[in-house]
């Protein structure tokens, strides 16, 4: 069973990986904000029939709950996360547009390095060495990625950096916050409050989307599977699984995310980004490593914020 829900996550960074490039597709269409708007309106739809079926095996009667079984508390901290999930979608998808899909991915999972960074400075939890050192390895492998060894840095990476801060703001909202309520129903709630405000500085800031079927595709593949089926995957493999064991498979997302970007948008990189890439990679690993003994670390939070 343990090889097995291991697969299983396995499937699950390739899906996430390859959700960049549909990203990019939409990029390059101009989309931001509605797109992002369109695929997290989908992916709530997607995950509120399971949220339903959990909160009807919770309900002492056998019906579905409704918003007044939810704690007032609930509701604050899911606009909270709503409002992070919006500004880190739309600043990585902002960055889409001026920078490839492998670029975005591993600048995104800086915010597993970051993470212990921010705890620090904020709630002056002591980071463990291992961290401290990955920072380094991050930085170095985000500027040879970025740069290509020259101090040049794209304004397309510039946003997926600036994006990976507020993921990290995320994971540490529904670590030290959401992690009191009930699962499902907390995501349905942030995918819902993201959705909205993308939708409505969308109608606002941009053009109306118009129809292609790359760019539908792009919605339906990011909303159904990145974040619907993955989300309900990751529930079950991670009940069969140790926590360090699914943050190692699972940080080979941006592996994946720069493989598609060059197996599908024909991307390349030059051998000093390869080598960012390397280093960032070392980086999230070795920021996860001091877990492997202790499988204490809770992992629910990667996929709430894709």
């Amino acid at each position: 069973m343990r090889l097995k829900a291991d697969l299983t996550l396995l499937i699950v960074s390739v899906i996430w990986g390859s959700a960049f490039v549909a990203q990019r597709v939409a990029g390059q269409m101009g989309s931001v904000y509605l797109f992002n708007g369109a695929r997290y309106l989908l992916a709530a739809l997607v995950v509120l029939p399971l949220a339903l079926n959990a909160g009807r095996a919770s309900s002492p009667t056998g019906q579905v709950a409704n918003l007044t079984y939810l704690p007032r508390e609930q509701f604050k901290w899911m606009f909270v996360a709503g409002f992070l999930l919006f500004l880190g979608s739309a600043l990585q998808q902002a960055g889409m547009v001026y920078t490839t899909a492998g670029n975005a991915g591993f600048i995104t999972s800086l915010y597993v390095v970051l993470v212990p960074v921010a705890l620090f400075f904020l709630w002056r939890e002591k980071p463990h060495w291992m961290s401290i050192a990955a920072v380094g390895l991050a930085g170095a492998g985000a500027f040879l990625l970025s740069t290509g060894g020259r101090f040049e840095v794209r304004p397309g990476d510039a946003l997926e950096l600036i994006g990976a801060l507020f993921w990290t703001f995320h994971v540490i909202v529904l670590g030290k916050f959401a992690s009191k309520f009930e699962a499902l129903s907390f995501s349905v709630g942030q995918l819902l409050v993201c959705a909205i405000l993308n939708l409505g500085v969308g109608f606002l800031a941009e053009p109306m989307m118009t129809f292609n079927w790359p760019l539908a595709f792009a919605i339906a593949y990011t909303a159904f599977f990145s974040l619907g089926l993955c989300y309900t995957l990751q529930v079950w493999a991670q009940r069969h699984t140790p926590p360090a064991d699914a943050a190692l498979i699972l940080s080979l997302e941006s592996v994946f995310a720069v493989i598609s970007g060059w197996l599908i948008l024909n991307e390349r990189l030059a051998l000093i980004q390869i080598a960012g890439c390397v280093l960032i990679f070392i980086a999230v690993v070795l920021s996860q490593f001091k877990e492997w003994s202790s499988g204490t670390m809770d992992h629910e939070h990667l996929v709430e914020g894709r």
